[in-house]
Protein backbone atom coordinates (compact mmCIF):
# COMPACT_ATOMS: atom_id res chain seq x y z
CA UNK A 1 0.00 0.00 0.00
CA UNK A 2 1.54 3.55 -1.07
CA UNK A 3 2.03 5.83 1.63
CA UNK A 4 0.60 9.48 1.90
CA UNK A 5 4.15 10.59 2.15
CA UNK A 6 5.67 8.57 -0.73
CA UNK A 7 2.10 9.47 -3.02
CA UNK A 8 3.06 13.60 -2.18
CA UNK A 9 7.13 13.06 -2.96
CA UNK A 10 5.98 11.66 -6.42
CA UNK A 11 3.82 14.38 -6.60
CA UNK A 12 6.43 16.82 -6.05
CA UNK A 13 5.18 18.41 -2.90
CA UNK A 14 7.24 20.60 -0.75
CA UNK A 15 8.40 18.42 2.11
CA UNK A 16 7.11 21.02 4.41
CA UNK A 17 3.38 21.50 2.74
CA UNK A 18 3.57 17.40 3.06
CA UNK A 19 4.15 17.79 6.56
CA UNK A 20 0.71 20.05 6.66
CA UNK A 21 -0.86 17.16 4.38
CA UNK A 22 -0.19 14.60 7.22
CA UNK A 23 -1.30 16.45 9.92
CA UNK A 24 -4.75 17.01 7.95
CA UNK A 25 -5.67 13.48 7.08
CA UNK A 26 -4.08 12.40 10.81
CA UNK A 27 -7.56 13.82 11.88
CA UNK A 28 -9.82 14.55 8.83
CA UNK A 29 -11.50 11.03 10.36
CA UNK A 30 -13.90 13.10 12.47
CA UNK A 31 -14.37 15.67 9.15
CA UNK A 32 -15.71 12.71 7.33
CA UNK A 33 -18.19 11.35 10.36
CA UNK A 34 -18.89 15.41 10.74
CA UNK A 35 -20.01 15.85 7.21
CA UNK A 36 -21.37 11.96 6.52
CA UNK A 37 -19.39 11.51 3.33
CA UNK A 38 -16.27 10.75 1.60
CA UNK A 39 -13.43 12.99 1.68
CA UNK A 40 -10.71 13.03 -1.17
CA UNK A 41 -7.53 14.93 -1.16
CA UNK A 42 -5.90 16.23 -4.49
CA UNK A 43 -2.81 17.91 -4.69
CA UNK A 44 -1.79 19.64 -8.22
CA UNK A 45 1.20 17.96 -9.76
CA UNK A 46 2.95 17.77 -13.44
CA UNK A 47 3.38 13.92 -12.12
CA UNK A 48 2.10 11.56 -16.17
CA UNK A 49 1.86 15.40 -17.84
CA UNK A 50 -1.25 15.62 -20.16
CA UNK A 51 -1.54 18.01 -22.99
CA UNK A 52 -5.08 20.05 -24.11
CA UNK A 53 -6.22 20.04 -27.66
CA UNK A 54 -4.01 22.80 -28.59
CA UNK A 55 -0.99 21.00 -27.30
CA UNK A 56 0.21 23.04 -24.23
CA UNK A 57 0.85 20.90 -21.25
CA UNK A 58 -2.04 20.58 -18.43
CA UNK A 59 -1.94 20.60 -14.68
CA UNK A 60 -2.88 17.38 -13.48
CA UNK A 61 -4.04 16.24 -9.72
CA UNK A 62 -2.97 13.80 -7.66
CA UNK A 63 -5.25 11.53 -5.22
CA UNK A 64 -3.29 11.20 -2.24
CA UNK A 65 -5.40 10.35 0.41
CA UNK A 66 -9.33 9.32 0.93
CA UNK A 67 -11.64 8.86 4.00
CA UNK A 68 -15.06 7.32 4.40
CA UNK A 69 -17.37 8.48 6.92
CA UNK A 70 -18.03 5.93 9.39
CA UNK A 71 -21.70 7.86 10.39
CA UNK A 72 -22.97 6.85 6.60
CA UNK A 73 -22.47 4.43 3.54
CA UNK A 74 -19.39 5.18 1.23
CA UNK A 75 -19.57 6.50 -2.41
CA UNK A 76 -16.26 5.01 -3.51
CA UNK A 77 -16.08 1.37 -2.43
CA UNK A 78 -12.70 1.42 -4.59
CA UNK A 79 -9.86 3.00 -3.61
CA UNK A 80 -8.63 6.27 -5.72
CA UNK A 81 -5.48 6.85 -3.65
CA UNK A 82 -2.30 7.08 -6.67
CA UNK A 83 -5.07 8.37 -9.11
CA UNK A 84 -4.17 10.98 -11.22
CA UNK A 85 -7.00 13.29 -13.40
CA UNK A 86 -6.63 15.90 -15.53
CA UNK A 87 -7.86 19.93 -14.65
CA UNK A 88 -9.91 20.18 -17.48
CA UNK A 89 -11.94 17.09 -15.78
CA UNK A 90 -12.37 18.53 -12.69
CA UNK A 91 -13.47 21.74 -12.73
CA UNK A 92 -14.51 22.50 -9.55
CA UNK A 93 -11.02 21.75 -7.96
CA UNK A 94 -9.96 23.83 -10.62
CA UNK A 95 -11.80 26.90 -9.34
CA UNK A 96 -11.31 26.58 -6.16
CA UNK A 97 -7.51 26.48 -6.21
CA UNK A 98 -7.53 29.29 -8.34
CA UNK A 99 -9.80 31.81 -6.70
CA UNK A 100 -8.98 30.13 -3.07
CA UNK A 101 -12.89 29.84 -1.84
CA UNK A 102 -15.01 27.33 -1.26
CA UNK A 103 -16.50 25.43 -4.48
CA UNK A 104 -19.68 23.68 -5.39
CA UNK A 105 -20.55 20.91 -8.18
CA UNK A 106 -23.51 19.14 -8.78
CA UNK A 107 -24.60 16.34 -10.82
CA UNK A 108 -27.38 14.29 -11.75
CA UNK A 109 -27.01 10.34 -11.25
CA UNK A 110 -28.32 8.38 -14.33
CA UNK A 111 -30.97 6.90 -13.69
CA UNK A 112 -31.85 7.88 -10.10
CA UNK A 113 -33.26 10.61 -8.46
CA UNK A 114 -30.44 11.38 -6.48
CA UNK A 115 -27.76 14.46 -7.50
CA UNK A 116 -24.04 14.22 -6.44
CA UNK A 117 -22.25 17.00 -5.36
CA UNK A 118 -18.85 18.13 -4.77
CA UNK A 119 -18.00 20.35 -1.87
CA UNK A 120 -14.25 21.25 -2.76
CA UNK A 121 -12.52 23.01 -0.10
CA UNK A 122 -8.72 24.54 -0.65
CA UNK A 123 -5.92 23.47 1.76
CA UNK A 124 -4.27 26.76 3.06
CA UNK A 125 -0.54 26.54 4.39
CA UNK A 126 0.17 30.62 5.11
CA UNK A 127 -0.45 32.70 2.37
CA UNK A 128 0.04 29.66 -0.43
CA UNK A 129 -2.81 27.10 -1.53
CA UNK A 130 -1.03 23.56 -1.62
CA UNK A 131 -4.29 21.29 -2.13
CA UNK A 132 -7.58 20.80 -2.26
CA UNK A 133 -10.14 18.43 -0.01
CA UNK A 134 -13.14 17.35 -1.81
CA UNK A 135 -16.20 16.13 0.10
CA UNK A 136 -18.27 13.73 -2.40
CA UNK A 137 -22.40 13.17 -1.27
CA UNK A 138 -25.67 12.39 -2.48
CA UNK A 139 -28.36 14.72 -2.36
CA UNK A 140 -31.85 13.59 -2.00
CA UNK A 141 -34.57 16.58 -2.08
CA UNK A 142 -37.34 13.95 -0.66
CA UNK A 143 -34.39 13.00 2.45
CA UNK A 144 -35.16 15.01 5.83
CA UNK A 145 -32.54 15.74 7.76
CA UNK A 146 -32.83 15.78 11.59
CA UNK A 147 -31.12 18.17 13.57
CA UNK A 148 -28.02 16.05 14.86
CA UNK A 149 -27.73 16.05 11.14
CA UNK A 150 -28.08 19.10 10.57
CA UNK A 151 -25.67 20.38 13.75
CA UNK A 152 -23.13 18.17 12.62
CA UNK A 153 -22.64 19.33 9.28
CA UNK A 154 -23.22 22.61 10.19
CA UNK A 155 -19.67 21.74 12.02
CA UNK A 156 -17.86 20.42 9.26
CA UNK A 157 -18.95 23.60 7.15
CA UNK A 158 -16.83 25.67 10.34
CA UNK A 159 -13.63 23.40 10.28
CA UNK A 160 -13.72 23.72 5.94
CA UNK A 161 -13.76 27.24 6.84
CA UNK A 162 -10.78 27.06 9.07
CA UNK A 163 -8.95 24.98 6.27
CA UNK A 164 -9.67 27.77 3.54
CA UNK A 165 -8.08 30.42 5.98
CA UNK A 166 -4.96 27.88 7.01
CA UNK A 167 -6.25 27.68 10.72
CA UNK A 168 -6.97 24.18 10.30
CA UNK A 169 -5.63 21.28 11.00
CA UNK A 170 -4.17 22.42 14.51
CA UNK A 171 -0.13 22.45 15.22
CA UNK A 172 -0.52 19.89 18.13
CA UNK A 173 -0.53 16.48 17.75
CA UNK A 174 -3.75 14.61 18.41
CA UNK A 175 -3.88 11.56 20.73
CA UNK A 176 -4.46 8.16 19.54
CA UNK A 177 -7.02 7.47 22.23
CA UNK A 178 -8.97 11.03 20.76
CA UNK A 179 -12.96 10.39 21.18
CA UNK A 180 -14.98 10.02 17.87
CA UNK A 181 -17.98 11.84 16.42
CA UNK A 182 -20.20 8.94 17.29
CA UNK A 183 -18.69 9.01 20.65
CA UNK A 184 -20.50 11.81 21.74
CA UNK A 185 -20.45 15.57 20.69
CA UNK A 186 -21.02 19.06 22.54
CA UNK A 187 -21.20 22.38 20.89
CA UNK A 188 -20.35 25.24 22.91
CA UNK A 189 -20.66 29.02 21.79
CA UNK A 190 -17.93 32.02 22.17
CA UNK A 191 -19.54 32.81 26.03
CA UNK A 192 -18.96 28.66 26.55
CA UNK A 193 -22.52 28.25 26.92
CA UNK A 194 -23.80 24.57 25.29
CA UNK A 195 -25.53 25.07 22.20
CA UNK A 196 -26.25 21.42 21.40
CA UNK A 197 -25.03 17.98 23.05
CA UNK A 198 -25.61 14.43 21.32
CA UNK A 199 -28.02 11.85 22.71
CA UNK A 200 -24.54 9.65 23.65
CA UNK A 201 -22.76 12.78 25.09
CA UNK A 202 -25.77 13.26 27.26
CA UNK A 203 -25.46 9.53 28.45
CA UNK A 204 -21.54 9.75 29.32
CA UNK A 205 -22.48 12.86 31.13
CA UNK A 206 -25.16 10.83 33.31
CA UNK A 207 -22.42 8.48 34.19
CA UNK A 208 -20.71 11.40 35.92
CA UNK A 209 -23.73 12.07 37.71
CA UNK A 210 -24.79 15.09 35.56
CA UNK A 211 -28.41 14.31 35.21
CA UNK A 212 -29.81 17.89 34.47
CA UNK A 213 -27.61 19.39 32.19
CA UNK A 214 -29.46 21.42 29.11
CA UNK A 215 -28.62 22.97 26.22
CA UNK A 216 -28.04 26.76 26.90
CA UNK A 217 -26.44 26.05 30.86
CA UNK A 218 -22.98 27.15 30.65
CA UNK A 219 -20.03 24.44 30.81
CA UNK A 220 -18.63 25.21 33.57
CA UNK A 221 -21.62 25.10 35.76
CA UNK A 222 -21.72 21.48 34.86
CA UNK A 223 -19.52 20.89 38.06
CA UNK A 224 -16.67 18.68 35.96
CA UNK A 225 -14.05 20.55 37.29
CA UNK A 226 -12.29 20.52 34.13
CA UNK A 227 -10.27 23.20 32.15
CA UNK A 228 -10.45 21.82 29.26
CA UNK A 229 -12.28 24.33 27.04
CA UNK A 230 -10.69 27.05 28.99
CA UNK A 231 -7.13 26.07 27.60
CA UNK A 232 -8.58 24.84 24.47
CA UNK A 233 -9.87 28.74 24.36
CA UNK A 234 -6.69 30.00 25.44
CA UNK A 235 -3.71 27.53 23.30
CA UNK A 236 -6.49 27.79 20.44
CA UNK A 237 -5.57 23.98 20.25
CA UNK A 238 -7.37 21.22 21.10
CA UNK A 239 -6.85 19.46 24.77
CA UNK A 240 -7.77 16.33 25.92
CA UNK A 241 -9.22 15.92 29.48
CA UNK A 242 -10.20 12.34 31.66
CA UNK A 243 -12.53 12.86 34.55
CA UNK A 244 -13.09 9.92 36.91
CA UNK A 245 -16.12 9.25 38.96
CA UNK A 246 -14.89 6.29 41.18
CA UNK A 247 -15.52 3.43 41.43
CA UNK A 248 -17.08 3.12 37.86
CA UNK A 249 -17.22 5.92 35.68
CA UNK A 250 -14.15 7.54 33.50
CA UNK A 251 -14.97 10.28 30.28
CA UNK A 252 -12.47 11.54 28.10
CA UNK A 253 -13.06 14.90 26.98
CA UNK A 254 -11.61 16.39 24.06
CA UNK A 255 -12.04 20.50 23.62
CA UNK A 256 -11.59 21.48 19.95
CA UNK A 257 -11.48 25.60 19.25
CA UNK A 258 -13.33 26.63 16.62
CA UNK A 259 -12.08 29.77 14.65
CA UNK A 260 -13.08 32.69 12.55
CA UNK A 261 -10.87 34.01 10.87
CA UNK A 262 -8.12 32.99 13.77
CA UNK A 263 -10.21 34.34 16.57
CA UNK A 264 -12.12 31.49 18.53
CA UNK A 265 -15.73 31.55 18.10
CA UNK A 266 -16.65 28.59 20.14
CA UNK A 267 -15.79 24.57 20.55
CA UNK A 268 -16.70 21.19 20.07
CA UNK A 269 -16.22 18.71 22.82
CA UNK A 270 -16.00 15.13 21.72
CA UNK A 271 -17.09 13.19 25.05
CA UNK A 272 -16.26 9.51 25.04
CA UNK A 273 -17.29 7.01 27.90
CA UNK A 274 -13.69 4.98 28.32
CA UNK A 275 -14.20 3.59 31.40
CA UNK A 276 -14.23 -0.43 30.04
CA UNK A 277 -10.83 0.82 28.81
CA UNK A 278 -9.33 2.40 31.77
CA UNK A 279 -10.46 -0.96 33.63
CA UNK A 280 -8.34 -2.80 31.47
CA UNK A 281 -5.74 -1.15 31.45
CA UNK A 282 -5.72 -1.38 35.59
CA UNK A 283 -5.90 -5.17 35.63
CA UNK A 284 -3.70 -5.26 32.81
CA UNK A 285 -1.06 -2.87 35.46
CA UNK A 286 -2.49 -5.06 38.28
CA UNK A 287 -0.86 -8.40 35.94
CA UNK A 288 2.26 -6.79 34.86
CA UNK A 289 2.97 -5.82 38.54
CA UNK A 290 1.97 -9.55 39.74
CA UNK A 291 4.47 -11.03 36.72
CA UNK A 292 7.64 -9.58 38.06
CA UNK A 293 6.54 -10.09 41.55
CA UNK A 294 6.47 -13.62 40.52
CA UNK A 295 9.95 -13.32 38.73
CA UNK A 296 11.19 -11.56 41.70
CA UNK A 297 10.20 -13.83 44.13
CA UNK A 298 11.92 -16.82 41.65
CA UNK A 299 15.15 -14.71 41.42
CA UNK A 300 15.09 -14.42 45.28
CA UNK A 301 14.71 -18.07 45.51
CA UNK A 302 17.75 -18.78 43.45
CA UNK A 303 19.90 -16.63 44.76
CA UNK A 304 18.82 -18.32 48.42
CA UNK A 305 19.65 -21.43 47.33
CA UNK A 306 22.92 -20.25 45.16
CA UNK A 307 24.27 -18.80 48.73
CA UNK A 308 22.99 -22.56 50.63
CA UNK A 309 25.64 -24.10 47.87
CA UNK A 310 28.20 -21.55 48.72
CA UNK A 311 28.30 -22.46 52.36
CA UNK A 312 27.85 -26.09 51.64
CA UNK A 313 31.54 -25.84 49.59
CA UNK A 314 32.90 -24.29 52.27
CA UNK A 315 32.32 -26.69 54.52
CA UNK A 316 33.64 -29.90 52.06
CA UNK A 317 37.03 -31.24 51.99
CA UNK A 318 36.72 -32.72 49.00
CA UNK A 319 38.06 -30.61 45.66
CA UNK A 320 35.85 -32.99 43.00
CA UNK A 321 32.64 -32.04 45.69
CA UNK A 322 33.37 -28.66 45.74
CA UNK A 323 34.00 -28.46 41.81
CA UNK A 324 30.58 -30.46 40.95
CA UNK A 325 28.75 -27.70 43.81
CA UNK A 326 30.60 -24.70 42.25
CA UNK A 327 29.57 -25.63 38.76
CA UNK A 328 25.66 -26.32 40.17
CA UNK A 329 26.12 -22.80 42.14
CA UNK A 330 26.84 -21.43 38.77
CA UNK A 331 24.35 -22.81 36.96
CA UNK A 332 21.76 -21.88 39.19
CA UNK A 333 23.31 -17.85 39.31
CA UNK A 334 23.14 -17.48 35.37
CA UNK A 335 18.91 -18.79 35.61
CA UNK A 336 18.66 -16.10 38.46
CA UNK A 337 20.16 -13.84 36.25
CA UNK A 338 16.92 -13.76 33.06
CA UNK A 339 14.81 -13.63 36.60
CA UNK A 340 16.54 -10.30 37.65
CA UNK A 341 15.82 -8.70 34.70
CA UNK A 342 12.06 -9.91 33.78
CA UNK A 343 11.79 -8.75 37.73
CA UNK A 344 12.51 -4.75 36.17
CA UNK A 345 10.28 -4.90 33.36
CA UNK A 346 7.32 -4.92 32.07
CA UNK A 347 5.70 -8.20 30.48
CA UNK A 348 7.12 -11.55 30.00
CA UNK A 349 10.17 -10.77 27.86
CA UNK A 350 13.48 -10.25 28.63
CA UNK A 351 16.00 -8.03 26.38
CA UNK A 352 18.90 -10.85 25.81
CA UNK A 353 21.45 -8.88 24.85
CA UNK A 354 21.10 -7.57 28.61
CA UNK A 355 21.66 -11.09 29.58
CA UNK A 356 24.38 -11.62 27.70
CA UNK A 357 26.44 -8.82 29.15
CA UNK A 358 25.63 -10.22 33.02
CA UNK A 359 26.60 -13.81 31.70
CA UNK A 360 29.53 -12.11 30.68
CA UNK A 361 30.45 -10.54 33.56
CA UNK A 362 29.70 -13.58 35.56
CA UNK A 363 32.07 -16.07 33.21
CA UNK A 364 35.16 -13.05 34.14
CA UNK A 365 34.67 -13.85 37.60
CA UNK A 366 35.78 -17.73 37.20
CA UNK A 367 38.79 -16.74 34.90
CA UNK A 368 41.50 -18.17 36.69
CA UNK A 369 45.03 -15.00 37.44
CA UNK A 370 47.19 -16.72 35.55
CA UNK A 371 44.78 -16.70 32.39
CA UNK A 372 44.55 -13.04 30.45
CA UNK A 373 40.71 -13.75 28.49
CA UNK A 374 39.59 -11.09 26.05
CA UNK A 375 35.76 -12.29 25.85
CA UNK A 376 34.03 -10.51 22.69
CA UNK A 377 30.42 -9.99 21.33
CA UNK A 378 28.69 -8.98 18.56
CA UNK A 379 25.50 -8.50 17.03
CA UNK A 380 21.96 -8.24 18.95
CA UNK A 381 19.18 -11.10 19.84
CA UNK A 382 16.50 -8.41 20.46
CA UNK A 383 14.12 -9.37 23.16
CA UNK A 384 13.09 -13.23 23.59
CA UNK A 385 10.14 -14.61 25.76
CA UNK A 386 11.32 -16.23 29.24
CA UNK A 387 10.93 -19.44 28.17
CA UNK A 388 13.56 -18.98 25.79
CA UNK A 389 15.80 -16.86 27.21
CA UNK A 390 16.05 -18.83 30.59
CA UNK A 391 17.27 -21.82 29.11
CA UNK A 392 19.28 -20.24 26.28
CA UNK A 393 21.14 -17.66 28.89
CA UNK A 394 21.94 -21.34 30.74
CA UNK A 395 23.09 -22.95 27.54
CA UNK A 396 25.72 -19.70 26.81
CA UNK A 397 26.65 -19.69 30.05
CA UNK A 398 27.93 -22.98 29.82
CA UNK A 399 29.51 -23.21 26.41
CA UNK A 400 31.34 -20.01 27.53
CA UNK A 401 32.15 -21.56 30.40
CA UNK A 402 33.42 -24.95 28.57
CA UNK A 403 36.43 -22.48 26.91
CA UNK A 404 37.44 -21.27 30.17
CA UNK A 405 37.89 -24.39 31.75
CA UNK A 406 39.38 -26.10 28.63
CA UNK A 407 40.48 -24.11 25.64
CA UNK A 408 43.39 -22.59 27.19
CA UNK A 409 44.93 -25.05 29.34
CA UNK A 410 48.18 -25.31 27.88
CA UNK A 411 50.49 -21.53 27.86
CA UNK A 412 50.53 -19.72 25.01
CA UNK A 413 54.11 -20.36 23.12
CA UNK A 414 56.63 -16.90 23.65
CA UNK A 415 54.53 -16.09 26.64
CA UNK A 416 54.97 -15.85 30.51
CA UNK A 417 50.90 -16.15 31.15
CA UNK A 418 48.11 -17.89 28.83
CA UNK A 419 46.10 -15.88 27.02
CA UNK A 420 42.92 -15.93 25.19
CA UNK A 421 40.04 -15.14 23.23
CA UNK A 422 36.60 -15.91 22.98
CA UNK A 423 33.78 -14.36 20.57
CA UNK A 424 30.34 -14.64 21.17
CA UNK A 425 28.33 -13.92 17.72
CA UNK A 426 24.41 -13.22 17.88
CA UNK A 427 22.49 -13.30 15.00
CA UNK A 428 18.52 -12.93 14.53
CA UNK A 429 15.76 -13.12 11.88
CA UNK A 430 11.44 -13.62 11.85
CA UNK A 431 12.51 -17.12 12.88
CA UNK A 432 15.27 -18.16 14.06
CA UNK A 433 18.14 -17.03 16.44
CA UNK A 434 21.66 -18.35 16.19
CA UNK A 435 24.66 -18.10 18.49
CA UNK A 436 28.28 -18.97 17.73
CA UNK A 437 30.75 -18.92 20.60
CA UNK A 438 34.06 -19.50 19.20
CA UNK A 439 37.39 -19.49 20.59
CA UNK A 440 41.06 -19.55 20.26
CA UNK A 441 41.97 -22.20 22.12
CA UNK A 442 43.44 -25.85 21.41
CA UNK A 443 40.23 -27.09 19.82
CA UNK A 444 37.83 -30.36 20.53
CA UNK A 445 41.58 -32.84 19.31
CA UNK A 446 41.40 -35.50 17.61
CA UNK A 447 38.44 -38.43 17.97
CA UNK A 448 35.93 -35.82 19.19
CA UNK A 449 32.24 -37.21 18.41
CA UNK A 450 29.69 -35.37 18.89
CA UNK A 451 27.26 -37.81 19.44
CA UNK A 452 29.32 -39.00 22.09
CA UNK A 453 29.72 -36.20 24.79
CA UNK A 454 31.08 -37.28 28.13
CA UNK A 455 31.31 -33.68 28.99
CA UNK A 456 28.63 -32.73 31.54
CA UNK A 457 28.38 -29.00 30.55
CA UNK A 458 28.25 -29.91 26.97
CA UNK A 459 25.55 -32.68 27.66
CA UNK A 460 23.66 -29.77 29.40
CA UNK A 461 23.71 -27.31 26.18
CA UNK A 462 22.57 -30.52 24.05
CA UNK A 463 20.17 -31.23 25.96
CA UNK A 464 18.62 -27.38 26.51
CA UNK A 465 19.14 -26.68 22.46
CA UNK A 466 17.44 -29.75 21.14
CA UNK A 467 14.82 -30.73 23.34
CA UNK A 468 13.69 -28.24 25.66
CA UNK A 469 14.33 -24.99 22.57
CA UNK A 470 13.85 -27.64 19.52
CA UNK A 471 16.91 -26.05 17.79
CA UNK A 472 20.11 -27.40 16.18
CA UNK A 473 23.68 -27.49 17.79
CA UNK A 474 26.77 -28.12 15.32
CA UNK A 475 30.18 -28.46 16.75
CA UNK A 476 33.06 -27.22 14.43
CA UNK A 477 37.42 -26.99 15.11
CA UNK A 478 40.10 -25.36 13.80
CA UNK A 479 41.83 -23.21 14.38
CA UNK A 480 40.33 -23.81 18.48
CA UNK A 481 36.75 -25.01 18.95
CA UNK A 482 33.59 -23.48 17.55
CA UNK A 483 29.93 -24.36 18.74
CA UNK A 484 26.66 -22.87 17.08
CA UNK A 485 23.17 -23.20 17.99
CA UNK A 486 20.29 -22.43 16.35
CA UNK A 487 16.81 -22.30 17.74
CA UNK A 488 13.59 -20.99 16.46
CA UNK A 489 11.83 -18.25 17.90
CA UNK A 490 8.91 -17.92 15.79
CA UNK A 491 5.40 -18.80 17.38
CA UNK A 492 5.57 -22.27 15.29
CA UNK A 493 9.20 -23.85 15.57
CA UNK A 494 7.58 -27.73 13.87
CA UNK A 495 8.01 -25.15 10.50
CA UNK A 496 11.60 -24.60 11.09
CA UNK A 497 14.42 -26.48 10.07
CA UNK A 498 18.18 -26.26 10.06
CA UNK A 499 21.12 -27.40 8.61
CA UNK A 500 24.23 -28.01 10.73
CA UNK A 501 27.53 -27.05 9.42
CA UNK A 502 31.28 -27.10 11.05
CA UNK A 503 33.60 -23.79 11.08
Amino acid sequence: MTTLAALVRKAGVDPDDAEHLQKLTASWGMLADLCFSDLILYVPTRYEPRTDSLGATELNYMVVAQVRPATSRTLYPRDLVSTVVSASSVPGITQCMSSGHIAFKESRMMHAEEHRVSFCIPVRRGNRLIAAMVREYELNAKRVRGELERVYVSLFERFANMITHGDFPFDADDPAEAPRVGDGVMVLDSEGRITFMSPNAASALHRLGRHVARVGDPFEELGLDITAVTRAQATLSPVVEEVERRPDSTIMFQAIPLLDQNAYSGAMVLVRDITELRRRDRLLLSKDATIREVHHRVKNNLQTISSLLRLQIRRLDSEVGKEALMEAERRIRAMALVHEILSREVGDEVDFQEVVSAIIQLAHESVPPDLHLEIEVTGSPGELDASIATPLALALAELIQNSIEHAFSARTEGLGERTGRIMVRLARNSSKLAIEVRDTGVGFGEGFDPNDITSLGLSIVKSLITSQLEGKIAFGSGPGAAIKIEVPVDESPGQYHLESRNG
